[in-house]
């Protein structure tokens, strides 16, 4: 043992044993979930328009997640001169909500009994995707809850009311959620480029509580300028597509558009957010990682949402900002 007792059982590398997320616990039974943070797949894509694939994201983001899961006191940042997410904080990982192929209905409520359970045991549920209809179910299983904020961290709308029948795919979640007497209202942040919504949806979004935000207006108005958009206490879920970040950092995914989010930009935004708001939910979606083969873009994931959950429990812990 060395003289800090660092050097007692496993080592447990990234590269050995089960890949779960941060290689943390794994639940089967969602009757029977204590824990601080409920991490659960949802690997469907049946609601992309163009390149599928995000089927395959919560695996490559566990695998990924992998990379941070060493370490023996949580991880110490010198910027910040805090620890995030020591042993106090407890992380388990549900598995995946079952998916049945070709039955979107089937596989949303799926998706929805998680985390309906996740929120049942008082954990924070956060849902790897998946393409980004399954923001539809998440948001649904807090039926009943207080009124809350969605910030969406995305390059597309995803306002579209109908099309061609289609109320369910990955260009729908955010209209589905306007819809709910319990979402309050929307910022959405990184819109850009040819769309997933005509103009009509856009001045429907505004009218539905949203305010929406480019990259470039969001980079001028920075971070604690984007958090002030949120009404000052109001709880939030976080929802973020990957394609938010330009691909050039992140290019897993089905639907890439330059002119992207860099990781600093997104980063220090959840910060804000954290300092200043209870945060009920998250979910990252539409990780499609064979269109990158080196990995990066299922790291990138895996390191926001440990860094964002870093930053959730440190301000629960050391008190929120009201600013």
């Amino acid at each position: 043992m060395s003289e800090h007792g660092y050097e007692t059982g496993r080592l447990d590398l990234p590269f050995v044993g089960i890949s779960t997320f941060g290689k943390r616990a794994y639940v089967a039974d969602w009757s029977d979930i204590s824990a601080d943070v409920a991490i659960l797949g949802a690997p469907f894509d049946f609601g992309t328009q163009w390149r599928s694939g995000a089927r395959f994201g919560p695996r490559a983001v566990r695998e990924a997640s992998t990379l941070f899961s060493f370490g023996h006191a949580g991880a110490y940042d010198h910027e910040d001169d805090a620890t995030y997410l020591g042993g106090d904080v407890r992380i388990v990982d549900m598995g995946d909500a079952d998916i049945v192929h070709t039955d979107t209905a089937k596989s949303h409520a799926n998706i929805e009994t998680g985390v309906r359970a996740a929120r049942a045991a008082g954990a924070l549920p956060v849902v790897i995707g998946g393409d980004h209809s399954i923001n539809i179910p998440c948001i649904n299983a807090f039926d009943g809850s207080d009124p809350f904020h969605i910030l969406q961290i995305d390059a597309h709308l995803d306002f579209v009311d109908e099309r061609h029948g289609v109320r369910h795919g990955h260009g729908n979640p955010m209209r589905r959620a306007a819809e709910k007497s319990w979402v309050s209202g929307m910022t959405q942040v990184g819109i850009r480029n040819v769309s997933s919504t005509a103009k009509e949806g856009y001045a429907d979004a505004r009218r539905m509580g949203s305010t929406i935000l480019s990259v470039r207006q969001a980079r001028e108005l920075g971070s604690a300028g984007i958090i002030d958009t949120i009404p000052p206490g109001a709880p939030v879920y976080v929802t973020i597509d990957i394609d938010a970040f330009c691909p050039s950092i992140a290019p897993g995914t089905g639907t890439p558009s330059h002119g992207g989010f860099l990781y600093y930009d997104v980063l220090e935004m959840l910060q804000e957010l954290s300092r200043r708001h209870d945060v009920i939910g998250i979910d990252l979606v539409e990780v499609a990682p064979d269109y990158d083969q080196s990995g990066t873009t299922a790291i990138l994931a895996a390191q926001i949402l440990l860094n964002f959950l870093g930053f959730i429990f440190h301000a629960r812990k050391t008190g929120r900002a009201t600013a």
